[in-house]
């Protein structure tokens, strides 16, 4: 528009048009100068607003686009996590709520909850015995002793690995007996007195010892074709075993923990001779029995033959009920007895 004006006004100029003719050059040129002012002022200003607006939606589409990324980060950070949890469907609700320890913190374990933990009972006294008297005892008692030879033999004084194995085999008594009463009190239409939850308690609790000494020894192949042979042969053996005489059964278990407590006394032994390092506690014999933070190998070692005696006792009581003709029922089983 205001170039149109000044074109306008040059053309007058040049053709001396009337009034612009007779007046003095001087506002003329006044006046060009203005409108040519003028319309450069105004294109700058368009310029400077272009140039402005451009910058705008530079920086607003470069905020977006950081927006972008950082919405994309925060769904991988989501799919990692969720990823990382199990996968539980809705539907069913039977998702884990949310537990944490005394402190605060998420609880880490999904094999054993708080609790099922504790603090063994270290005043037991782990020097008791039960001297064979029937023909039975002596048989249970020799088998025993027959079957620690090939392991002194094989293990000698390398006790993680021999605890690693006696672990798979202790474990497997009480699942055997528990699932055995479990299958007669069906039967029966009777209870059992308790004696299902305590023989099933002994074996996770063996199966905890376990896991704690795949941390501090990690088996080799042959050590894992070792445990399938051995657990295959000793769990029919002992299924056998248990259906032709509990009593006997019980009483070889009982046999087979003094064993253990030896075992372990000997391993605690060497530990305090600095032939085993007395290396830092694993997390979960932390958390499972209780132990501080700071825990060693030796303290593991301790709590773990605390439980074996009173394995011990659980089990000589259990032959002693057999042997006075009773049945388990008839007494209350120790429950909870660690």
């Amino acid at each position: 528009m205001n170039h149109l004006l000044a074109k306008s006004v040059m053309r007058r100029l040049i053709s001396g048009g009337g009034s612009i003719r007779s007046a003095s050059p001087a506002p003329a040129l006044t006046i060009f100068r203005a409108v040519t002012e003028s319309a450069t002022a105004r294109r700058e200003s368009l310029v400077y607003v272009r140039g402005g607006g451009v910058e705008l939606m530079k920086r607003m589409m470069s905020s977006e686009a950081v927006k972008v990324t950082e919405e994309k980060k925060e769904v991988k950070e989501e799919k990692k996590k969720s990823e990382s949890n199990v996968v539980v469907s809705s539907y069913w609700g039977v998702a884990r709520p949310r537990i944490t320890k005394e402190d605060g913190t998420e609880w880490p374990w999904n094999c054993f909850m708080p609790w099922e933990t504790y603090q063994a009972d270290l005043s037991i006294d782990l020097g008791k015995h039960h001297v064979p008297k029937t023909f039975l005892d002596k048989v249970a008692y020799k088998t025993v002793k027959l079957l620690r030879i090939p392991t002194d033999v094989f293990f000698q004084r390398r006790y993680g690995c021999r605890a690693m194995m006696l672990e798979t085999v202790a474990a497997v008594p009480g699942m055997v007996g528990g699932m055995l009463l479990h299958l007669r009190s069906l039967r029966k239409f009777q209870q059992s007195g308790g004696w299902i939850k305590a023989l099933l308690e002994e074996a996770e609790n063996e199966r905890m010892h376990l896991m704690t000494m795949v941390e501090l020894v990690k088996p080799k192949w042959y050590e894992r074709f070792l445990v399938l042979t051995v657990q295959g042969v000793f769990f029919n053996a002992f299924f056998v075993l248990y259906m032709m005489s509990p009593k006997v059964a019980h009483r070889v278990v009982g046999y087979l923990e003094e064993e253990a407590i030896h075992s372990y006394t000997e391993y605690l032994k060497d530990i305090e001779s600095g032939a085993i390092e007395n290396v830092p506690a694993p997390a979960i014999a932390i958390d499972y029995w209780r132990l501080p933070k700071d825990a060693k190998l030796k303290d593991v070692i301790t709590v773990i033959r605390a439980d074996e005696a009173h394995h011990r006792d659980v089990n000589h009581f259990a032959s002693d009920i057999h042997f006075q003709g009773k049945e388990l029922r008839d007494a209350p089983a120790p429950l909870g007895y660690h």
